[in-house]
This record gives C-alpha cells, sequence and structure tokens, in this order.
C-alpha cells in the first residue's frame, strides 16, 4: 500500500479473504513527534517482513500504513505460494552473470520453503499448505518451454515433474482437451493472504516493531541528516527510509513511481462447491496458473470456494458487472461450476518492471526500496522484505542474497495505460492464435 491511497479509497474490497480473515486488529495511528531507527512506508507483505526482521535483530523500526496491514495486493491476490521468478534458471544466470546469477538463482528458488519456515517459526496460522504449485500448458509451444522449465529446476536439485494431458486433467478435474501437459513444482502452496499480513504485523510487533494504520504519509523528506515521514497525525523522524508500495506506489519518490507499471489483476470467488465436487476438482490442493500471455491462476480456499483469476480492469474496484470474461474461463475448465454462484470479486495492482524481475534499490542518504514481483509476491516479497533487513543492518551489498540496482524510470511511462491496453489486445490474439492451432492439430490427428 502506497503511503497516500491514490484514491482517497482505504475501505476493504468485498473479497474472499476480507469475508473470511474476521475482523482486523487495529493499530493506532501515529501521534505527535516518533523517533526510531528505521521508518517503513507500506505494510504489505515487503514491509512487514524488513520490519519483523529488522524487528529480530534488535533494530528500532517503524513501520507506516496508509489503510490497514495488507489492504493493497498482499491481502487481495490468490494466495499462491510460487516459487523462483518467471524468468527460468538458465536465463536468470544469464542476466545477472556468474558472480550473482547461481545466487539469485538459490535465492528464488528457496523463497517458497523460506515462506513455509517462517510461518512456522512464528506459529502464524494463515492455512498454509505446500502442497504444490501446477503450471498446465496451453499449447505445444507452451509444453516445449514447461519440460525445459521443469528440466532446469531437476538439474538444481528439485523433484519437479513433467506431466502429460492425461494427467493434468486428472490433477486438475478439469474438462478434456484444455491443457497439452504441463509440469508440478513441490516447493509451491497456498495461504490465506490477508491472514498472512495480519500475521506478519502481529509477528513483527511481537518482536518489537512499532505498526500504525491509517498512517498515510503526505511528504518525506532530509532534515539534520535524518528522515521525516510526514502523517496527518505524527511525524517520524528515523535514520533509514524503507519503500515497500510496490503497485501501490505513489509521488513521493516520482522516480520509484515510474520504474514500475501497475496491472490489474481481477479475481472471482464462488460458493462453497458441494462435496461431490470438491472431491474432483483440484483433489490435491494444488495452486494453478497457466501458461497463456494472459495467464489465468485458479485454486480451491479452504472451505471449497472456487477462486478464479485473470487480467482485469483498470480500475481497483470491480463488480458484478465485471465477472463475465472470467466466470466463462471458469466454465469453461470446470463445466460443473456452472450453476454454483459467484459470492463476491474483487481486484488489486501487480507491479510489472521491464525486464520482469523484481528490484532492490539503493536511494541514496540511506534510503531503500524493493518492489517489482511480476505477480510472484506471496513468496518473493517476503524474501525481499528479509534481504532488505540484512541491507539496512548494515549486510554489504555484496554479501546479500539478492543484488542492489539503482532506480531506472521506465520511458514513456505517461504513455503507460494505452500501451497497456493494446499490449493486453495483442496477448488476447496470440493465445486465441495457440488455442486455434493446437484445436486444428488435435482434429487432423483425429481423422482416420
Amino acid at each position: 500500500m502506497a503511503g497516500v491511497a491514490e484514491q482517497g479509497d482505504t475501505a476493504w474490497p468485498d473479497s474472499a479473504w476480507v469475508r473470511t480473515a474476521g475482523s482486523p486488529p487495529m493499530w493506532p495511528q501515529p501521534q505527535g513527534d516518533i523517533e526510531t531507527g528505521t521508518v517503513v512506508v507500506g505494510g504489505g507483505f515487503t514491509g512487514l517482513s524488513a520490519a519483523l526482521h529488522l524487528a529480530e535483530q534488535g533494530q528500532s523500526v517503524t513501520v507506516l500504513e496508509a489503510a490497514d496491514p495488507g489492504w493493497g495486493a498482499s491481502g487481495r491476490n490468490g494466495g499462491q505460494v510460487i516459487p523462483g521468478l518467471k524468468a527460468d534458471p538458465d536465463a536468470l544466470e544469464a542476466h545477472f552473470g556468474p558472480e550473482w546469477g547461481p545466487r539469485v538463482v538459490r535465492t528464488v528458488g528457496a523463497a517458497a520453503d523460506d515462506l513455509f519456515e517462517l510461518l512456522s517459526r512464528h506459529g502464524i496460522a494463515c492455512q498454509a499448505r505446500q502442497s504444490g504449485w501446477l503450471q498446465p500448458a496451453h499449447c505445444s509451444r507452451a509444453m516445449a518451454a514447461v519440460r525445459q522449465r521443469a528440466d532446469q529446476w531437476r538439474r538444481r536439485g528439485v523433484d519437479a515433474r513433467v506431466l502429460d494431458g492425461d494427467e493434468v486433467r486428472d490433477l486438475l478435474g478439469c474438462a478434456p482437451g484444455v491443457y497439452v501437459g504441463g509440469w508440478l513444482d513441490p516447493r509451491g502452496g497456498s495461504v490465506h493472504p490477508l491472514a498472512l499480513a495480519r500475521g506478519l504485523a502481529q509477528a513483527a510487533a511481537g518482536a518489537g516493531a512499532v505498526i500504525h494504520g491509517r498512517a498515510p504519509v503526505a511528504r518525506v523528506h532530509r532534515e539534520g541528516g535524518h528522515w521525516r515521514a510526514e502523517t496527518p497525525g505524527g511525524r517520524v523522524r528515523a535514520q533509514r527510509l524503507l519503500f515497500a508500495t510496490n503497485g501501490y506506489t505513489d509521488g513521493l519518490w516520482p522516480s520509484l513511481r515510474r520504474s514500475v507499471v501497475p496491472v490489474f489483476s481481477q479475481q472471482i470467488a464462488t460458493a462453497p462447491l458441494p462435496p461431490e465436487l470438491r472431491e474432483r476438482i483440484l483433489p490435491q490442493g494444488h495452486v494453478v496458473s497457466d501458461t497463456r500471455r494472459l495467464m489465468r491462476y485458479f485454486r480451491l480456499d479452504d472451505e471449497g470456494r472456487l477462486l478464479m483469476g485473470g487480467r482485469g480492469p483498470f480500475r481497483d474496484r470491480v463488480g458484478p458487472g465485471d465477472t463475465d470474461a472470467l466466470n466463462r474461463e471458469a466454465c469453461r475448465l470446470f463445466p460443473d461450476v456452472a450453476g454454483i454462484p459467484l459470492e463476491t470479486t474483487w481486484a488489486g495492482r501487480v507491479a510489472m518492471t521491464a525486464d520482469h524481475l523484481p528490484h532492490l534499490h539503493a536511494l541514496g542518504n540511506d534510503a531503500y526500496a524493493a518492489m517489482g514481483y511480476n505477480g510472484r509476491g506471496v513468496a518473493m516479497a517476503v524474501t525481499l522484505g528479509r534481504i532488505l533487513a540484512d541491507l539496512v543492518a548494515g549486510t554489504p551489498a555484496r554479501d546479500l542474497d539478492f543484488p542492489v540496482t539503482p532506480v531506472r524510470p521506465l520511458r514513456l511511462h505517461a504513455l503507460r495505460r494505452p500501451a497497456i491496453a493494446a499490449l493486453t489486445t495483442w496477448y488476447r490474439l496470440l493465445d486465441r492464435r495457440d488455442e486455434r492451432s493446437r484445436s486444428s492439430v488435435e482434429a487432423d490427428l483425429a481423422q482416420p
């Protein structure tokens, strides 16, 4: 969540997570003048992880969240814990080079395991299950990429499985012919994301961090060798400043805002499925995101709701009139859910970067940021929050588990909306072409 809610709206979205997480804890607003070692702007996974790890090291840290912890993408996402990044290990090693490449691959590959270990260590109750992540391939081109991806992770010790079309169909419980195959990564799993955010906040507070809600930051500036963050109720003076605002980054640090493009992802949730459908649909509890350029991601929650997500309208607030595309896709994949009513729909912002990689930034004068998870934020945000804490606590940049880079604002950032709209249309056409091509091949094979 950004320092300032851009639309002035900090009401909770009507999501499946809000409906099932219980009443939110009340975090006090800052009052008067506050002294701290590190001030963190943003109370999502990144900021709360950084605060927790700093507090565990005995550091003084204060979190300022414009709404309540977990209000932004951290409490709205699909709750899919996916190891790695969208780039495959070989590509990551080529991109980061011989010194950093293997280190980055180890770090991102371990992110899911590290998250589940942290949850166990702190007793954070968030319906965590390490049941595996399944990526089904929608066409033969994607299947070739999936085979390479699984092979690259197997060469690095992961017990990855390549699946044929029948195996994918059995594990998903989906209609025949939707996917040609896929791969299964056992490191993945699921969480209740809003419960995770609230649990991280409680753990950080228990370790000594100070958490403030309803504390939008109107201004940050240097004063006498310190940072000062100004909120409506109080002013925080700190030696160090961390930005953990991701897709909700506002104008507090303009170049940071221009380094990411917020893309809106929408989800729908059905009513809990009847027992006979729960036995057939995702019977082993896998989380799923497919290989389409405009991917679909889906899972069941602990009460048996089918959650389906994908690209949404360019806004945070969505309603029943925005559900048609996702509902059609849910019924195409799982025809038996056609009669199950939808309970709710919601949306949030995914922060995309030009290279599709997350970034850890040194902004100068003891100011830092971590952001840009490109849809892989549940595990990676917690990991980069930990690394951010190590950096702030004095670990030399060369000894970190992820490289520190300068901020590089995107050219023509002001044109992001029309560019995203055009790219979305193009990706949709390419995905349809892939599916038509696959259907044509299957028809040819079916000829006597």
